[in-house]
């Protein structure tokens, strides 16, 4: 590499960890999340180079699990120029072929609420995210960041699913997807859906991956994952393409959280 080729700038981060509080998908166990620092804003750089570390946003919030011994949690991502759709997807999508599809910024809209509501308390019920408010709503799916979109699916004129998704240099993430649980709409699988659209436009704009978040083996609600063939799996700094029957992940040492760990981006 020639000298003067400019280098990208370093930059000292901050992470705190959270106090153990129960686990929202394993019954009995304890959990731990790493996050950035708050007061440190997520430029695009910054979650570019976080992201291929395993870490995910939530709000503003860039956060992983670092939960001691238990290394259940794996993230995953499906490389685009690999994936071929099967043949019920395939029928998803010709299915869902009239829905008109918009994506905008992701601020709050009383008409996405509304749906997040209705959808939470039909679906969610008994989970930590009921019962639903503006509040929670706002912190968990809303951000000024340009690269935080929420993508809205029409039938009819009729809002029926939308998609919180960020945009990233090498790939999007799917962060949340919520819909009308109403059963006449049981076929379009409306969830499957937003995940294959999401697959398909990052196709669209030449990028490499779809980031899905966290996959637990013994988690039934992650099970939707592994029908998006073939899956990456980060194993320590390394994505696999099948996972290690000795699956460590990564923990940042602890050092780091302390004192802020190093990270190349750019600003």
């Amino acid at each position: 590499m020639s000298s003067n080729t400019p280098k990208q700038p370093q930059r000292d981060l901050r992470f705190f960890l959270t106090v153990p509080h129960a686990c929202s998908y394993l019954e009995g166990r304890q959990a731990t999340t790493l996050f950035l620092d708050p007061q440190e804003a997520p430029n695009s750089g910054v979650y570019d180079a976080l992201a291929l570390l395993g870490f995910r946003r939530s709000g503003s919030h860039l956060y992983r699990p670092h939960c001691g011994d238990c290394r259940a949690c794996i993230s995953v991502r499906v490389p685009i120029a690999n994936f071929t759709p099967n043949r019920t997807q395939k029928r998803l999508m010709r299915r869902n072929a009239d829905l008109v599809i918009e994506e905008g910024p992701a601020l709050f809209d009383p008409e996405h609420y509304r749906l997040y509501a209705h959808y939470i308390r039909s679906r969610h019920a008994d989970g930590d995210m009921f019962p639903p408010s503006h509040e929670q709503y706002r912190t968990f799916l809303t951000s000024r960041d340009d690269y935080a979109r929420l993508v809205s699916f029409r039938l009819d004129g009729r809002l029926v699913a939308v998609a919180a998704m960020d945009r990233m240099s090498h790939g999007l993430s799917a962060i949340y997807t919520f819909y009308d649980p109403d059963e006449s709409l049981n076929q379009r699988s409306l969830g499957t859906y937003a995940v294959l659209w999401q697959i398909e436009q990052a196709r669209r704009e030449g990028l490499t991956h779809l980031y899905l978040g966290y996959w637990i083996r013994d988690c039934r609600k992650m099970n939707y994952k592994q029908h998006f063939q073939p899956l990456e799996y980060l194993d320590g700094s390394h994505w696999r393409r099948r996972i290690p029957a000795n699956h460590t992940d990564s923990h940042l040492p602890l050092s780091l959280v302390k004192q802020g760990a190093s990270v190349t981006s750019g600003k």
